[in-house]
């Protein structure tokens, strides 16, 4: 049996008109992604200072950033949900200790 080859196919306007939305969707997604992703560093870093003034003013900001990126679709809201809980948890860790330095 002889393979003959063919020649590619040529793309239709639709599915260059879908590439180019996936693009910028893919890239507007991507930015809001990593916007949210900062927001969250700055807020492990201020943890690691063991700012808890600074934590607490900006525990709102952070998860209003996330649920912002929630609801563009950008991530999952489970995904947002735990993202959430683990920062509020390891807040409410700071919080604790110093709580319990002030005791002392």
């Amino acid at each position: 049996m002889s393979q003959i080859k063919k020649s590619p196919k040529k793309k239709s306007k639709s599915v260059l008109k879908r590439e180019r939305q996936n693009e910028k969707r893919r890239d507007r997604n991507k930015a809001k992604k990593s916007r949210m992703k900062t927001f969250i560093k700055k807020f492990r870093e201020i943890l690691q200072k063991k700012s808890l003034e600074e934590a607490k003013k900006m525990a709102p900001v952070i998860e209003k950033e996330i649920d912002k990126t929630v609801k563009k679709g950008v991530i999952h809201w489970k995904t947002g949900a735990r993202y959430k809980s683990r920062l509020m948890k390891h807040l409410a860790k700071l919080a604790k200790a110093q709580v319990q330095t002030a005791n002392s």
